[in-house]
């Protein structure tokens, strides 16, 4: 979803509003996308943890070693560097997009990292969550559930692949809160917490009523 590569949908506009949209692919010569080089990723890498802190978006996920999260829309991997680190060494993070190419910018930014292992890239369709009942720990979407077509029904669909207690996290511009707020009332989900780490972007936590376990 924040794909570089223009595909289905996405145009060029998501490349500007999107934080996760770093990356252009560049040509090698063998027709594969690279990254530009690897001080401008690590440059690009510690501006955008500075600008979006992604340790707040890390602890409303509430993971750890041994989690599964899914990140929808990972783009380029700036936010899905960070959700492998806390699951890592046992845990797994699934990183979707509509762009498989933008995936294979992932790729590589894991394995600089050391973290291929810990993340499954996952090519899906536009409006559908496309993952498995009951299974995950969170569900990531940062500045993605805008481009949604009905994003009530995606969340609706999503929520059916948390575990119990599990949470959906919702980062995004400011600009986009209310949609956000509304589409995740009208799909049922109830507002845990929410936060304004950056002046430019809320984090906002959902669970499904009833679904964390009693104490």
């Amino acid at each position: 979803m924040r794909a570089v590569v223009v595909l289905g949908f996405v145009t060029a506009i998501v490349a500007c509003d999107s934080g996760k949209q770093e990356h252009r692919p560049t040509d090698d010569g063998s027709g594969s996308s690279t990254l530009v080089n690897a001080d401008g990723a690590n440059k690009e890498q510690t501006r955008f943890d500075a600008d979006r802190r992604p340790d707040k978006i890390v602890e409303a996920l509430g993971i750890g070693p041994g989690s599964r999260v899914a990140d929808i829309g990972a783009g380029s991997g700036l936010l899905t560097v960070h959700l492998a680190r806390a699951v890592a060494p046992n845990g797994k993070v699934i990183a979707t997009d509509i762009d498989g190419a933008v995936l294979d910018l992932l790729a590589q930014r894991l394995e600089a990292a050391g973290l291929s292992k810990v993340v499954e890239r996952r090519v899906v369709g536009a409006d559908a969550p496309q993952l498995e009942a009951g299974t995950y720990d969170a569900i990531l979407l940062a500045e993605v559930d805008h481009y949604f077509s009905d994003p009530a029904a995606w969340l609706r669909d999503a929520s059916t692949a948390l575990k119990p207690g599990g949470r959906i996290v919702i980062s995004n511009r400011v600009y986009h809160r209310a949609q956000s707020m509304a589409a995740a009332k009208k799909a049922g989900l109830l507002l845990k917490s929410e936060s304004n780490p950056v002046p430019t972007h809320f984090i906002a936590v959902f669970v499904v009523p009833d679904s964390t376990p009693k104490k």
